[in-house]
């Protein structure tokens, strides 16, 4: 068996000299790579025993590298200096490595980012500034998530308890600034921002940080975001402790340096654990896997091989450790695929005479962009989870943990993933199994203990103490003043509006300094659209007044909750009550009166028809009968008939007959009575639909928005719409009309309408509301102050203090509770009672065919045929025609039933004797 191997090896060398030559000179036994890491720092210590423990692996696998060794030759830079950690990171640049672990630090990351472009050496970065970007420095490869998706997070959360502002305290430098930046994207994106953002360098002093958190102290966010590195970070947190700014109300969002720290470090002094209670940080999710456990097991002796035990295993360790790993995969790759390496000299590069700095020395990577390609297209399931990069450069399946500091470790409260870009409690894992749901519906945290040790959750922001005074913008109405007007003698805003917002402060937490300003001469009513535009210009800091809430404000606005509502309404003229002699005619048109009255009379002659041949009191002498008619037709009215009806089709006929005079009657008595006790309206317009076909001119009140809702809604012309700016004018121009340089309606709100005809009796209401709104007061967008008012109007509601409000500025007078609403009462038509005339109809017209139908067949079997047949020719139809109704008009023998019965029960009955029954 050697043999044979043996011989297939001579082969093959003397057949493909070529291929085994380039093979073997592919794959060295040592490739070394570089690592520039900060040795002193929590995330630089775990990040030199990561790499360590993915080297033994690494080279303790023979199937990765098929025997070569990789060796990591790190380096240790200066985060705090960027000066020097740039000087040592180009220094380091000089050595012949064919990629590159790390750095850390987002500043020296921007500077070798342009160096290894020119090098063509990957640069395996764990720095999460959102600027480095494949985009810029295609040989940048991210090995664990931006800040922008861990911006994206923080801003998720603040979203989820709707806070709509916070406060940022950052590092100054590329990390701190950029993530800021990102975070100001994400949280504009939903409606929130950053009210106040300050920086602070890394060398600040103590009494500069103070400062810092006294200032933060008096702003009016509660929240507070806090993105710096870990030293930094926990002297500010150490610090807000001692200025009692961990306490009640406050929220302290910290970024992932917080985790880190807690995870990498074995013990925190309970000093600083305890200064930090009730904080929320982010961390990246780390999702089970054997790798995972594999290197959590052996973590403890490598810590100590490598002179850092007293670290733990944070989130970096993971991404580091799989960084090497995504470095051995590609260069597997690379020289399977006949990868070289080797170097050449930039003419580009030289170096002053004397310079510390060899540029001479630095090499370009001849085959950096073939390792490159391999790098991004490895695919595997690492220490952190699914190594994979997407198109951008980016790791697939960005996920974080939210996690809340409690007692002496930590306690996770739910997960975001860039796959929803929603928190959740379901792992990320587990969601990626699933289509997405985007739905916000779907977002949940667990509950959070918040510092001061409550379960409540923070309201987020608080009145500053040193805030400047509201200027409160407040319409000065020349009319209507009962709402809100400007009192000349005391020099006060004063009226319904103001009651309710003065009212609504005062059950705020927290005291509010303002001032009013009236807004208008007061000669006249002023726009509310220009009242509005001020506030959103910043000229005014809110808007207090009877200010409706419409789509068109809501667009740069915020509203409170309405604190009355209002809807667009139509006041029109009435008449009086109708007392003439004659209104008992009212009730039915011209048209309907005919009807009824034909009908009756149709009615009747239908049932004498039926019951003439066999009830005696149908039958007598014309002039008889034809009292009977109209007496049994119009006696059915009041259900006063007194004959009786013997036939079943009369019996139907008049069943049905009956029905309709009951509707009729109801009907009448109903209009009668409205006609006679409720006032009706004088005019055409009787809703909506009146006023948008009709051309007649159309009334509204100055400065009101209904105005613009006729012409842009209804499609009103303005030339058809007439400002009135009182309600004296609104009676006057009422009652004046149309023809008279008057109107035929005015559309108002109803809070106006009612005060108006508290006082006016002869105007009403045509219709019903044909909009839905309310009053609110105005402020600018996302302001928490509007949140809060909101929830103090709802307050006055349930305690009835609103409703106390209303009475005493609103009051009714005599003529309010008549005519708030009126029933448009117009005659009853014809069309309204069709159906009923035409069952009524159709049940006579085939009760007369049965009953003619059974008449012509007893009419045959009385006349024999051969007696009609011997009739002269032109005379025949009309005999025969004079005969058949002789028979019908005859009176049916009394005794015709009996004789039949009895001929039906002594003897068989022939056809015979049957036509001699009838003749006799």
């Amino acid at each position: 068996m050697k043999i044979l191997f043996l011989m297939l090896f001579l082969v093959s060398l003397f057949l493909f000299p070529n291929v085994i030559h380039k093979s073997l000179a592919a794959r060295p036994s040592v490739v070394s790579i570089g690592s520039i890491l900060r040795f002193n720092s929590t995330t630089g210590g775990v990040s030199v025993v990561a790499i360590h423990a993915a080297l033994e692996d690494i080279n303790s696998d023979p199937t990765v590298l098929n025997g070569t060794m990789l060796q990591v030759d790190m380096r240790d830079t200066n985060c705090d200096d960027g000066f020097l950690g740039m000087v040592e990171a180009l220094q380091f640049m000089e050595t012949d490595a064919i990629a590159i672990i790390g750095p850390q630090c987002s500043t020296i990351a921007h500077i070798i980012s342009y160096v290894a472009n020119e090098l063509q050496v990957p640069l395996m970065s764990f720095a999460s500034d959102a600027t480095l970007s494949s985009i810029q420095f295609p040989f940048f490869v991210r090995t664990m998530p931006s800040d922008l998706y861990e911006m994206a997070a923080v801003a998720a959360v603040v979203d989820y308890y709707q806070w709509k502002i916070v406060t940022a305290i950052y590092i100054d430098d590329d990390y701190g600034r950029n993530g800021i930046a990102a975070l100001d994207d994400e949280l504009t994106a939903r409606r929130c921002k950053i009210s106040y953002k300050v920086g602070f360098p890394s060398n600040a002093k103590r009494s500069e940080l103070l400062n810092l958190l006294v200032t933060v102290s008096n702003m009016e966010s509660r929240v507070i975001i806090l993105h710096t590195g870990a030293d930094p970070g926990l002297k500010l947190l150490s610090l807000a402790n001692g200025l009692n700014m961990m306490g009640n109300g406050y929220v302290w969002i910290a970024t992932d340096w917080l985790s880190s720290y807690i995870d990498a470090n074995s013990s925190v002094p309970a000093e600083t654990i305890n200064g930090m209670q009730g904080v929320l940080t982010v961390r990246p999710h780390i999702p089970k896997s054997k790798m995972k456990s594999n290197l959590m097991s052996k973590w403890s002796s490598l810590s100590k091989k490598y002179n850092h035990s007293d670290l733990r295993l944070s989130a970096y360790g993971f991404y580091v450790y799989d960084s090497v790993w995504a470095v051995a995969r590609a260069l597997d790759a690379f020289f399977d695929d006949g990868g070289r390496i080797s170097f050449k000299n930039d003419s580009r590069l030289r170096d002053e005479t004397g310079g510390s700095l060899h540029l001479e020395a630095m090499s370009v990577f001849d085959m950096g962009k073939k390792l490159l390609g391999e790098i991004r297209q490895v695919n595997f399931t690492g220490a952190s989870g699914q190594v994979q990069f997407n198109a951008q450069g980016e790791l697939i399946h960005p996920a974080y943990d939210i996690i809340s500091i409690i007692g002496n470790g930590v306690r996770t409260i739910g997960f975001w993933s860039n796959y929803t870009r929603l928190l959740s409690t379901v792992l990320p894992e587990d969601l990626y199994l699933k289509p997405p749901n985007t739905s916000l519906a779907n977002q949940h945290l667990y509950d959070v203990i918040w510092p001061g040790e409550t379960a409540q959750k923070p309201r987020g922001w608080v009145f500053p103490s040193n805030a400047k005074e509201l200027i409160i913008g407040v319409p000065n109405r020349f009319s209507f003043k009962e709402f809100v007007t400007l009192d000349n003698g005391t020099g006060k805003m004063t009226g319904y509006c103001i009651d309710v917002f003065t009212q609504a402060l005062s059950l705020l937490p927290y005291p509010v300094t303002y001032r009013f300003e009236a807004f208008g001469s007061g000669t006249e009513n002023p726009h509310y659209d220009q009242l509005v535009q001020k506030v959103v210009d910043n000229e005014f800091d809110a808007a207090v007044g009877d200010i409706a809430i419409t789509m068109s404000r809501t667009q740069t606005l915020d509203f409170t909750q309405p604190f009355i509502e209002s809807g667009l309404v139509i006041l029109a003229p009435v008449k009086k009550h109708i007392t003439n002699s004659w209104a008992f005619l009212q009730p039915f048109t011209l048209g309907m009166w005919c009807v009824v009255g034909l009908s009756f009379l149709v009615v009747g002659v239908v049932i004498w028809v039926l019951e003439h041949r066999i009830n005696d009191e149908f039958r007598g002498s014309p002039r008889q009968q034809l009292i009977t008619i109209v007496w049994f037709s119009f006696s059915t009215l009041f259900f006063a008939h007194r004959e009786n009806t013997m036939s079943t089709l009369g019996r139907g006929v008049l069943i049905i007959w009956l029905f309709v005079v009951l509707i009729i009657q109801s009907s009448y008595t109903a209009s009668l009575t409205s006609i006679l006790t409720v006032q009706q309206l004088d005019t055409s317009i009787r809703g909506l639909d009146d006023l948008k076909n009709s051309d007649y001119p159309i009334g509204f009140q100055v400065g009101s928005f209904a105005e613009e809702y006729m012409v842009k809604e209804l499609n009103i012309s303005r030339s058809r719409l007439k400002a009135l700016g009182s309600p004296e004018e609104y009676a006057e121009n009422l009652k004046l009309g149309p023809k008279k340089g008057g109107v035929m309606a005015i559309v108002d709100e109803r809070p106006y309408v009612e005060l108006f005809l508290s006082t006016n009796c002869k105007i009403a209401v045509a219709g019903s509301d044909f909009t839905s709104r309310g009053w609110g007061f105005v402020f600018p967008r996302d302001s928490p102050l509007q949140v809060d008012l909101s929830t103090a109007i709802l307050t006055l509601s349930e305690n009835g203090e609103l409703q106390r409000i209303h009475d005493k500025w609103l009051k009714t007078g005599e003529c309010s509770a008549d005519n708030t609403q009126f029933v448009d009462s117009n005659q009853l038509r014809l069309e309204s009672f069709l159906g009923l005339f035409l069952i009524c109809g159709a049940a006579c017209v085939l009760a007369l065919l049965i009953y003619f139908g059974i008449m012509l067949r007893r009419y045959l079997k009385h006349e024999p045929p051969e007696s009609i047949s011997a009739e002269p020719g032109s005379s025949k139809s009309k005999r025969s025609l004079k005969r058949f109704f002789s028979f019908v008009d005859d009176r049916e023998p009394p005794k015709q039933k009996r004789s039949l019965r009895l001929s039906g029960s002594s003897m068989p009955t022939t056809p015979t004797s049957n036509v001699d029954i009838e003749r006799r």
